[in-house]
């Protein structure tokens, strides 16, 4: 029998409005939100709890947020603030272990299993990270200890702001049994119904069945349910991640009427593309390029091509072809690389570079067109990282 992981996720509350009221004493206790302009398609990335109280919550619509709250306090995003906070907690983490798999800015799982610190006892050491990122960063943060990623992730969020949750071992079983299946990663809303119609509430509920029913009615899926509702997760802490492309979109304040202003658009788009590529030389071979398109009634599709490079006339090609599918006016236009590792174990043990690239790529797309747009909160959103879909991580990990 393998010994039980001692596993912690760390998760700032509300960090970038954290950032903003800590270094604006003025704004405690009032409700704001960091995001996108009102006036131009801006959507929300974060807000305080005050303004959650008005059901403000990350994704929505700026305007939306407003109308909810006529208050509340709009704030453009400092990604240059909230790089030099995440790196200042990042260092936090390093000084318990080596073994971190950052999310996003703010979040990351921590494997102290072998760790030394306080006798090894994981819930110390995750009370000694809490107090010294409140001392040094001055923001709080919430964290989840369990034997795996999976229940870590739930405990951290069990007690915010500014707690702990421990899941210990002995108490997996029944702590997974009485868990919401809401609870689980992946469990969206379309699944939570199917499941309800079926009289699935909880994830004893769903023990109830074995994995052949599951895969009978949830797919390929059905084999991941089958070990949540045990509390089973054997994934390792991951101190990297391998990109599998690389994009750039943008979604416009006045929609792009046809496929001549789309084409005016891409010689834009690519120069911001080139420069997310020569960060990755010599690490990476591009092998397919991919244009994005949604029109004005949100219908979105994507064309792509194989290629070993970015070729100029391919991304018009493609577009031509993708508008071609809709021929209406254009909300967001992307384009980008897929493209594989030229060395797998070049990322074996390289936390910083991760940290850096999820906090730059978040920048880029937060700052794309001078708008937090709906897609690049499809980006930033920490929320969606841990379902085990590589593609929900868009431009950060993808």
């Amino acid at each position: 029998m393998q010994p039980s992981r001692k596993i912690i996720h760390c998760d700032c509350d509300c960090f970038y409005a954290s950032i903003e009221v800590r270094d604006n004493p003025h704004l405690l206790g009032k409700p704001i939100a960091v995001g996108g302009s009102p006036n131009h398609r801006g959507v929300v990335a974060t807000c305080n709890y005050e303004a959650r109280e008005f059901g403000i919550h990350s994704a929505m619509a700026s305007a939306t947020a407003r109308k909810r709250c006529p208050d509340l306090i709009i704030i453009r995003p400092d990604m240059e603030k909230y790089h030099e906070a995440s790196a200042q907690i990042h260092e936090v983490f390093r000084r318990y272990t080596k073994l971190i798999e950052p999310l996003s800015l703010d979040e990351a799982y921590l494997d102290v299993s072998d760790s030394k610190h306080f006798e090894g006892s994981a819930t110390r050491i995750a009370e000694a990270i809490r107090a010294e990122v409140k001392e040094n960063v001055n923001i709080t943060i919430s964290a989840g200890i369990a034997p795996n990623k999976f229940l870590a992730k739930i405990a951290s969020d069990w007690n915010k702001p500014d707690g702990v949750f421990v899941v210990t071992p002995d108490r997996v079983d029944a702590f997974v049994e009485a868990l919401p299946v809401k609870k689980l990663h992946g469990v969206g809303n379309v699944t939570a119904s199917k499941m309800k119609r079926l009289g699935i509430n909880t994830c004893g509920d769903l023990r109830k069945l074995d994995e052949t029913q599951l895969t009978k009615y949830f797919g390929s899926f059905g084999k991941r349910l089958n070990n949540l509702s045990r509390g089973i997760d054997n994934r390792p802490v991951k101190t990297d991640r391998i990109r599998k492309s690389v994009s750039i979109e943008n979604t416009y304040s006045s929609d792009l009427p046809n496929l001549k202003r789309c084409l005016e658009e891409l010689p834009y788009l690519e120069i911001q593309l080139a420069k997310r590529l020569n960060k990755l030389k010599g690490r990476y071979k591009i092998r397919k390029q991919f244009i994005k398109i949604k029109f004005h009634d949100f219908v979105q599709t994507t064309v792509e091509m194989v290629s070993s490079q970015t070729v100029t006339d391919n991304y018009s090609e493609l577009c031509s072809k993708g508008f071609s599918r809709g021929n209406k006016p254009v909300r967001l236009l992307g384009l980008g690389v897929k493209v594989f590792p030229l060395n797998e174990e070049q990322f074996v043990g390289n936390t910083s570079n991760v940290t850096e690239t999820i906090s730059r790529s978040s920048a880029h797309s937060i700052e794309n067109r001078d708008e937090l747009t709906d897609q690049n909160q499809a980006t930033i959103s920490k929320k969606n990282i841990d379902n085990g879909d590589a593609d929900q991580l868009k431009l950060i990990l993808d």
